[in-house]
């Protein structure tokens, strides 16, 4: 599996908006600094995950982003479908199949079953993983070093 700029940077914007709880909201220039992100990109990011539902803004002085539901109720899942897509799309073979009009292998894909078995184990690890389990546990004493827990560091029971 491989993720995307856009998914790992859109997760750590999710996840710095959300330290701020449930009431609070952050800027474009606030997420930027803190993630060390162009504001441009963190535009981008925060339009996208707006459009997906999973934040909401606010106008004016005291405006900013803020989560649409708490980290513990948006799933990694979720979020990477809002962001770029799925690791496997059937829709694949049909767009990809050869220069035939159809894949010479649609009956019968040992490589399509593959994928989807695959897909099925990622959807189930992603489905029961939540923001919240992204962040440490026990922050550390002193100042915050001002990033998530690295996805690879994730543990789901």
């Amino acid at each position: 599996m491989k993720i995307s700029a856009q998914e790992e940077c859109g997760i750590r914007c999710l996840l710095r908006i959300g330290r701020c709880g449930p009431d609070a909201s952050l800027t474009i220039p606030e997420i930027s600094r803190a993630e060390g992100l162009s504001t441009h990109y963190v535009a981008k990011l925060t339009r996208i995950l707006r459009r997906g539902g999973l934040v909401r803004s606010v106008r004016g002085q005291a405006g900013g982003y803020s989560l649409a539901r708490p980290l513990g109720q948006i799933t990694v899942n979720e979020v990477l479908a809002v962001l770029g897509g799925r690791l496997y799309d059937p829709a694949f073979c049909r767009h990809h199949g050869g220069s035939g009009t159809a894949c010479a292998d649609t009956t019968d894909c040992s490589i399509r079953t593959l994928w989807r078995t695959v897909q099925e184990a990622v959807d189930q690890v992603l489905a029961s993983a939540t923001l919240a389990d992204l962040l440490p546990k026990d922050p550390p004493a002193g100042p915050p070093s001002g990033h998530p827990v690295p996805l690879t560091t994730l543990r789901v029971n």
